[in-house]
């Protein structure tokens, strides 16, 4: 998977933007070129910035904002071939060439390996329908080539031609009620691979972030799956599968507040690898865990009084959810405050 490699060609301006350092200038001739097409060109100033950056120039972003352009906009064998770039780009570039291009337009540029699995991914995040043999190994790996009925509206980013992008975030679930206190709740084994899983699913906001997790499993049930994390009272509101996943997925496909987004493929990945855990088929995989799951009990919860709540600034992801017929329940506390 390569960019078309440009025509030999004199670029004065260019040469004197990238001997000067004029970062301003190459920025603003990347969308110059991009507005007349001229991709070849593209490709030029990008390859030349990079190499001035390995020359120990500081024009990283002019390379960086290139290949975003190229992803977003460019004819498929420019955009397909720099799926794998894009520097400190707002998101991974198999999101953002997958936003206005189909799959079927890419497919003969994607050689087969995790970039082709994830722009596929992408693309069936937005509606497009693949068939199974399109899949390749990566970390997508497994999930099928549509949606499911069961599966919620992911919340998409959008990718827009400044380096600007939306994130939106799922709708916020006001809770209704006191999470029952329980006294003596202690962590099981046999729910430990569940707690671990959904704290991975999180695990970035920690780890390319400022963040705080903590998951708990127990034999019992959802309350005592809260109790063994928070000390005092703490309240809650049911919530169906479908928004269960479309939180848990927002907030694996995020990067937190610091952190970089890992893309939306991401995020459903991790969901259903969460839902297949919980369900004990992750021995199975690949499986379609949601009937399975649609059996948990799930529920969103806070901290705190009623009256305390909405007080904290910044991310959160905070679900509790209980099998009913194996008296299992599993908890996950991840926040992560807004950057000041």
């Amino acid at each position: 998977m390569t960019v078309p490699e440009p025509a030999p060609r004199q670029d004065p301006e260019l040469d004197r933007w990238i001997t000067t350092g004029d970062l301003d200038e190459l920025l603003r001739e990347v969308d110059r070129r991009c507005d007349r097409g001229d991709w070849d060109g593209v490709v030029l100033l990008r390859d030349r910035a990079r190499a001035a950056t390995e020359r120990g120039h500081q024009l990283w972003p002019a390379a960086t904002f290139a290949e975003y352009r190229m992803a977003l906009s460019a004819p498929p064998p420019w955009a397909a071939g720099v799926v794998e770039g894009g520097y400190l780009a707002p998101g991974p570039l198999t999101e953002v060439v997958a936003q206005d291009h189909t799959f079927a337009e890419l497919a003969d540029e994607l050689p087969l390996g995790p970039a082709r699995d994830q722009v596929a991914q992408e693309r069936v995040l937005r509606g497009e329908v693949l068939a199974e043999d399109r899949r390749a190994d990566g970390p997508a790996t497994g999930l099928p080539g549509r949606l499911l009925a069961w599966e919620p509206g992911y919340r998409l980013a959008e990718y827009r031609p400044n380096g600007d992008a939306r994130f939106p975030g799922p709708d916020p679930v006001r809770t209704t009620g006191p999470v029952p206190q329980r006294d003596g709740t202690t962590e099981s084994a046999d729910a430990a691979d569940g707690a671990r899983a959904l704290a991975d699913a999180v695990r970035h906001w920690r780890s390319h972030s400022e963040g705080s997790i903590r998951s708990s499993g127990v034999e019992g049930t959802a309350a005592g799956a809260v109790d063994a994390m928070v000390d005092g009272p703490a309240t809650w509101a049911p919530v169906g599968l479908a928004e269960a996943v479309e939180l848990l997925a927002w907030a694996a496909a995020s990067g937190g507040a610091r952190g970089r987004r890992r893309g939306a493929a991401t995020g459903r990945f991790d969901a259903w690898w969460v839902l297949a855990v919980l369900t004990a088929q992750d021995d199975d995989w690949p499986v379609d865990p949601g009937p399975a799951a649609g059996e948990l009990r799930w529920w969103v919860w806070e901290p705190g009084a009623a009256e305390r709540l909405g007080s904290a600034p910044g991310w959160s992801c905070r679900l509790a959810v209980e099998d009913p017929v194996d008296g299992l329940a599993w908890a996950l506390d991840a926040t992560d405050r807004t950057p000041t």
